[in-house]
């Protein structure tokens, strides 16, 4: 996601600087947004090959890459995070880099479970914290979930709207509440599903099948769920049913904890609740 984010950031003439762990991540990483842009170009610029050169060229100049957020943070108008989904590990980034962030710079975290609230109370500047969800792949997805808390200001959000717009996509707007907008009506959705398989009511490959069929959707629930990765489902659904157990939409699922035990996560691993070769 991080890789997606700045690309279409670079691709759009922001100077940019991608930050991982290591150097072989970020090297993978630069190589996965160099064969995403001849993609791109080959599409935006299909009987111009020139121009298709120029555009890969002159957003590989705007991405630089670091291993040190620190080091770079202090020269940024806006930090968008983009790391492992733990509320603890989130936390402690935010508030090293709040440290050294000149005091303009807005934060934005592209959580798709956790409270943004609760990322900007790690930090000094609430005023100037958002959730900015982008959706996976990002060069190919519109969307952007802007996700105000009580503390956001309106500079900031309107800052975070022209942002996404000069991406190309398209801004909507949500207060904090779990799972923004997509998440809070499509995660309940995927364990309906699960719950409906686990009954023996239908068989997976029905159900799949009568939702794209029947609902015009581009893949059933149980591709999705594959597609996502189960682990990403389990703890998503998890974390919502922590705050709210009483909710039944919330409610765990016995077969997708049995999956996500035995590391079938999907097609990252080669089986989910299908196979894949």
């Amino acid at each position: 996601m991080g890789a997606g984010i700045a690309q279409v950031a670079a691709a759009a003439g922001h100077t940019v600087v991608l930050v991982d762990q290591t150097d072989e991540i970020l090297k993978n990483s630069k190589k996965g947004i160099e064969e995403s842009l001849k993609k791109v170009a080959k599409k935006k610029f299909a009987d111009k090959p020139e121009a298709a050169t120029q555009f890969i060229e002159s957003t590989l100049k705007n991405l630089t890459v670091s291993t040190d957020p620190v080091a770079i943070v202090h020269s940024t108008d806006l930090v968008i995070e983009a790391i492992v989904e733990n509320q603890e590990v989130k936390n402690d980034l935010f508030k090293r880099l709040d440290k050294f962030a000149p005091e303009h710079t807005i934060f934005a975290s592209n959580t798709s479970s956790l409270q943004i609230t609760q990322l900007a109370n790690s930090t000094t500047r609430q005023d100037r914290f958002s959730g900015l969800h982008f959706f996976n792949p990002v060069p190919v997805m519109k969307l952007v979930e802007i996700v105000k808390t009580p503390m956001t200001s309106q500079k900031t959000f309107e800052s975070l709207v022209d942002f996404t717009k000069a991406l190309g996509k398209t801004a909507v707007s949500c207060k904090d509440t779990p799972g923004f907008i997509v998440n809070r009506l499509l995660v309940p959705y995927l364990m309906e599903a699960v719950r409906l398989y686990e009954r023996g009511d239908a068989s997976k490959e029905d159900i799949d099948i009568a939702m794209k069929l029947g609902a015009g959707y581009p893949m059933g629930p149980f591709e999705l769920l594959d597609y996502v990765g189960l682990d990403t489902s389990k703890y998503i659904i998890d974390g919502w049913y922590m705050s709210e157990p009483d909710n039944p939409l919330f409610a765990p699922s016995p077969l997708l904890n049995k999956l996500v035990e035995e590391k079938k996560l999907g097609k990252k691993t080669g089986e989910g609740f299908y196979k894949y070769k």
